[in-house]
């Protein structure tokens, strides 16, 4: 894994951390260096603010935000950086993470935030690594690889059932 951080992978409460685990897992399965902050917009909102608009001049490229419910923190962010903002949306126990999924997706007009499925860490760092690939060849190369990985291993699965 690069010694250069990239990703920043933040989250309100550690009990997100089980999906945005998952994160992790892709970026260092790529060499994508990240670290990974509980950061709330609601409990520790001037923390946040710090870690939002220092990212881009720390060296981040992308940042992944976990949203429940409300779904803030995401947006929040983005209000912050100049940075991509990746929300996932995280199941809750009320609406399944339909709440947070249409709240991240309803951002006001000039601060975006791509949003990925209900507790879609996996993609959201996939998404991550696409974004930084665009300008590092050996990357870009590796993710090629991995497509071409996935395709393979369905490949093989139809094959089985058809056996």
């Amino acid at each position: 894994m690069s010694d250069k951080i990239l990703v920043g992978i933040i989250m309100g409460s550690d009990s997100d951390l089980p999906i945005m685990q998952k994160a992790g897992d892709v970026c260092k399965e790529f060499g994508v260096g990240y670290e990974m902050k509980i950061l709330s917009a609601h409990r520790t909102p001037e923390e946040h603010a710090i870690y939002s608009k220092s990212a881009s001049g720390r060296g981040l490229k992308v940042i992944i935000a976990a949203a429940g419910m409300a779904a803030h923190l995401p947006g929040v962010t983005a209000a912050q950086t100049i940075l991509p903002v990746i929300g996932v949306p995280m199941k809750g126990k009320s609406f399944e993470g339909m709440d947070a999924l249409l709240s991240i997706v309803q951002m006001p007009p000039g601060i975006p935030v791509a949003t990925v499925a209900v507790d879609g860490a996996k993609n959201a760092a996939i998404l991550a690594v696409q974004i930084i690939a665009t300008g590092d060849k050996d990357l870009s190369k590796k993710l090629d690889e991995y497509k071409k990985s996935m395709a393979e291993e369905s490949i093989k699965k139809n094959e089985k059932l058809n056996s």
